[in-house]
């Protein structure tokens, strides 16, 4: 016979369904959420360690034998006399530049090649996880502490799922006890409230793994950073004006040749390309036309259009949960709407709806981009008629907006590559280059950090040229 409530309310109680409580609503955390950038408070945290740099690595010719991980860096530089690794990196934003970092403190020879002509403050906020942020206090200490001061918080406040139609402002469904994910009595009683259907318990989930928090930090303040950081290692580590065109793998430990846009060759040891969703090195990779795009526009170089465009603005404006929430995601047929406190006052949201590729309305200039116009008298009121019948909260936003900072770009996704190798030879991709993700996720950047301190480790591991590739 079906257990009583009572027996079915001590169970979900218990130790044991706590800690499944909380591991479901990560995961929903992670899959449905991420503009919930997570942050690292000060006092007490656990972190890792940031990785030893005793010494660069050095190269020898084909003889040199191979170490493992386990053998010191300073046993290696004694051992095989040569010199420092040299690395070219196709693409300069937070990937690319996390990846020079982090090479250039294992003492690598670093260059980045990039499209824009120079470095200019341009660019929206990007939300940053627990694991981002954990990897970039492993990469430096030092440059933990600047990405902290330039740092929003949001994981500390109320982050989850609203009802877009019929939100009210109250916190009636979820309740204030962090472990409550939802109020089952939404369901069978009309006259309970609409308001969260799941919030997520992100800083119940940091504490109990000794993660960060939540947090958000603006695009030109951290590259900004990594890039000063860069610099005090290396003046010239980065080539403006002139990106990575194509390669050719040189073979016999001899690297691989770098075809650049101005017609120009370059050689180095290991290429990585980390220039983004439409990259020029994955094109050569595996055989795609750069942006080539079918007639209906739902392909393109590979990549498939997700069924979602999106627009994304930014107001100063105050409401009446602001210091109670970080972000919130509002859902309804078709389309959903998130807004998210991005610090000084500042809200960021995006717009996501159900329309074919090509609807296009917003300028383009995603993540500093060059913008490009587009013909729309009253953007602001498309937006906002695109979303009749929803609540309040959503419209007020939006009437709030400045119609300049509104931005739009259809989203496209790749299939996981499990079954070619990100690797061709000494040629590797990283981040949107070879996993794009979408942007709900919050992973883009975070994953990206990711690949670069492991993609050095990895390297790190290795000091014979002739046995680059087949550690990639």
């Amino acid at each position: 016979r079906l257990p009583t409530r009572t027996a079915v309310a001590r169970v979900w109680s218990s130790s044991a369904a706590k800690m499944l409580r909380v591991t479901l609503a990560l995961a929903l955390a992670l899959v449905v959420d991420g503009f919930a950038p997570l942050s690292l408070r000060s006092g007490g945290r656990r972190s890792l360690s940031p990785p030893a740099l005793a010494r660069p690595v050095v190269f020898g010719g084909g003889a040199a034998r191979r170490r493992s991980a386990a053998v010191s860096m300073e046993v290696v530089g004694e051992a095989a006399g040569g010199r420092p690794l040299k690395v070219a990196i196709a693409g300069g934003g937070v990937g690319g530049l996390t990846t020079a970092l982090c090479m250039l403190k294992a003492g690598f020879d670093v260059t980045i090649y990039e499209k824009t002509s120079a470095f200019a403050r341009f660019g929206g906020p990007i939300q940053f996880a627990s694991n981002a942020l954990s990897t970039l206090k492993a990469i430096d200490e030092g440059l933990f502490e600047r990405v902290m001061t330039n740092f929003t918080f949001t994981g500390t406040r109320a982050c989850g799922i609203k009802d877009g139609l019929r939100a009210d402002g109250t916190f009636s469904m979820a309740g204030s006890n962090p472990w409550t994910a939802m109020n089952p009595k939404y369901f069978v009683d009309p006259e309970a409230p609409a308001d969260w259907f799941v919030r997520f318990p992100l800083k119940a989930c940091a504490d109990l793994f000794g993660l960060p928090y939540t947090g958000v930090i603006n695009r030109p303040d951290l590259q900004e950073t990594l890039i000063d950081e860069c610099v005090k290692l290396k003046p010239d580590f980065i080539q403006n004006g002139n990106p990575v065109d194509g390669y050719e793998n040189l073979g016999d430990g001899l690297g691989v040749s770098i075809k650049l846009a101005d017609g120009t060759t370059e050689t180095a040891d290991v290429l990585v390309g980390s220039d983004g969703i439409w990259s020029s090195v994955r094109a050569q990779m595996y055989g795609e036309e750069i942006k080539g795009t079918s007639p209906d526009k739902m392909k393109r170089q590979g990549c498939s259009y997700s069924g979602y465009t999106v627009f994304a603005g930014e107001t100063v404006l105050k409401t009446a949960d602001y210091y109670e929430t970080g972000y919130k995601v509002y859902i309804g047929p078709k389309r959903y709407f998130v807004t998210s406190d991005v610090g000084n006052g500042r809200v960021q949201w995006y717009a996501f709806f159900a329309l074919p590729p090509g609807t296009k309305r917003a300028p383009s200039g995603w993540g500093g981009s060059t913008r490009t116009e587009a013909e729309e008298d009253d953007l602001v009121g498309y937006i906002k008629s695109l979303h009749e019948g929803w609540t309040d909260e959503v419209h007020y936003v939006l009437d709030n907006t400045p119609e300049s900072s509104v931005e739009q770009r259809d989203l496209y996704d790749r299939v996981p590559e499990l079954l070619r190798s990100w690797s061709d030879g000494s040629v590797t991709l990283i981040g949107d280059a070879v996993h794009p993700m979408m942007p709900n996720l919050g992973q883009g950047g975070c994953q990206a950090i990711e690949d670069a301190y492991v993609l050095t480790e990895v390297l790190k591991g290795v000091n014979d040229t002739a046995a680059v590739p087949e550690a990639l």
